[in-house]
């Protein structure tokens, strides 16, 4: 029997972990970004002084996590990642991530499931697919535009100590690569405003004569990127390695299993999964699933503090926690009903 909606997130309560402890000079950094933002008073710089206040959902965003992700990725120059959290904030208000980039807006970029959410890997990282030989439109500012709300959506679906994604593309089925401007352009938003939001990029029955064009975008992807892309993917019975060495040494105590076969696709990915995508019941489903989500999110943020620095580790727990309560509570009834057995 076919599958048409996403899975779960997965709660893995004893496996996930919060963020490590800094060092003396990294929470000193740490805190001098978090002072700059924190200010009673703090304005988006080179803003109309009417909208230069932030918004909920801007000091939602930036949370402890989110802090670190860009102090990282400018090596911890606190001014520099304050500068460059400032150029974020702004892009996202011009790009349109709360307002312009709409379900609506995107759903005609979605009808033929050319990208999808569905599964998570083995860190709990959850998996976007991307189908090029699925490709439904011209070339425009919406398909990026539809990138970046799905980026947005698998944020919104990592759990407790899940900070990126994994990135799924199938060349099979004689897809074509974008042009060489619309990839720059999604690359640069990425590494510019998504920083250390990819865990691993698997890229699978790619051709050689598409080497080509990976070969002309490489200079553009920066060493650490480079690093998490993994061609042709080894998949066997017991799920999706990032080498045939990889699998062949495989133990059920290893940690070198990037998929188990439940959480991966059958169609492309020889996973045991049968999802088929289909936009009448996929579509609404992600929606009010990320939704939901995004409402417990926020609302827990809000009974924490509702602070910037607040930690998506104890923002998703709460919410996690919370989910686990509900069921064990909805079993309960169930049970005192006759309808379950205990």
């Amino acid at each position: 029997m076919s599958i048409h909606i996403p899975l779960p997130i997965p709660t893995h309560p004893d496996e996930a972990s919060p963020p490590s402890a800094l060092t003396e000079k990294e929470q000193t950094l740490y805190d001098i970004v978090l002072e700059h933002f924190s200010a009673v008073d703090y304005t988006l710089p080179n803003v109309n002084q009417e909208k230069a206040a932030l918004i909920v959902d801007e000091r939602f965003w930036l949370s402890y996590e989110c802090l670190l992700r860009y102090l990282r990725a400018t090596k911890w120059d606190a001014n520099e990642a304050i500068k460059r959290l400032e150029d974020t904030l702004k892009w996202r208000r011009d790009f349109g991530i709360y307002d312009k980039i709409t379900p609506q807006h995107v759903e005609p970029e979605a009808t033929t499931g050319k990208e999808f959410l569905f599964g998570y890997d083995t860190r709990g990282r959850p998996a976007l697919y991307m189908c090029p030989s699925k490709q439904n439109t011209e070339e425009s500012p919406r398909q990026i535009h539809y990138t970046v709300w799905m980026l947005e959506r698998a944020i919104d679906l990592m759990g407790p100590g899940v900070e990126t994604l994994a990135l799924m593309i199938d060349y099979a089925d004689k897809a074509k690569n974008p042009s060489i401007t619309t990839a720059r352009t999604v690359l640069n938003i990425l590494q510019t405003h998504y920083p250390e939001r990819l865990g691993l990029a698997l890229i699978a029955h790619l051709p050689w004569l598409l080497h080509a064009f990976y070969k002309l975008i490489t200079p553009f992807i920066d060493p650490l990127t480079r690093l998490k892309m993994v061609f042709n993917p080894v998949i066997t019975k017991n799920g999706l390695f990032r080498t045939a060495a990889d699998a062949e040494a495989w133990s059920a105590n290893s940690t070198s299993r990037v998929f188990e076969p439940e959480q991966l696709v059958q169609e492309g990915w020889n996973g045991s999964q049968p999802f088929i995508y289909s936009q009448a019941v996929y579509w609404e489903a992600l929606v009010k699933l990320c939704e939901e989500r995004r409402s417990r999110m926020i609302a827990a943020w809000h009974r924490i503090g509702g602070k910037v620095g607040t930690r998506e580790w104890e923002v998703k727990v709460a919410v996690r926690d919370d989910t686990m309560n509900v069921q064990v509570g909805a079993e309960n009834v169930l049970v005192e009903n006759g309808q379950l057995q205990s």
